[in-house]
């Protein structure tokens, strides 16, 4: 028997699994590691427009993001744990799960500084964006631990 998760996402899945109780997910975001591709995505998000594309609006974006997820986390008791440098992810789930007991879903956040591709928008003086430079830096990525339950699974 299928469970639900392979019927809906099985094109998507690598390898396979038995009675998982936990999901780790991956994601690679490819229209953000090139300039055309950032200006695609940002297209799509704003009607196709790029009139706010700059780096004011990216910077208010990623705040207001951050601000909603931990809004998100307070509202349904969810923890957010800021992680220091060289801290072991899995560790603090693992001793997380050790003491707490979790149901389906979202049960804690790890947020953790880490090297991230930042998009800074020259536009020329007439407005128009001239350029879409990749700048390196620390950013703070959110790891969202999660806990499923298979359907039939005991």
């Amino acid at each position: 028997m299928t469970d639900e998760l392979s019927k809906r996402y099985g094109e998507l899945l690598a390898g396979a699994y038995d009675c998982v109780d936990r999901i780790v997910r991956n994601a690679y975001f490819s229209l953000g590691h090139n300039p055309g591709g950032f200006r695609v995505w940002w297209r799509r998000l704003h009607n196709d427009s790029e009139e706010h594309l700059d780096n004011t609006h990216l910077m208010r974006m990623a705040g207001r993001f951050s601000r909603r997820v931990r809004g998100f986390a307070k509202t349904h008791g969810i923890p957010v744990i800021d992680c220091g440098r060289g801290e072991r992810k899995h560790r603090i789930a693992e001793e997380y799960l050790a003491t707490h007991t979790v149901g389906a879903g979202v049960f804690l956040i790890l947020v953790a500084r880490a090297a991230a591709t930042v998009w800074e928008v020259k536009r020329s003086a007439s407005g128009v964006i001239g350029n879409l430079a990749p700048e390196d830096g620390l950013r703070q990525p959110l790891l969202a631990c999660t806990s499923w339950t298979p359907t039939g699974a005991t």
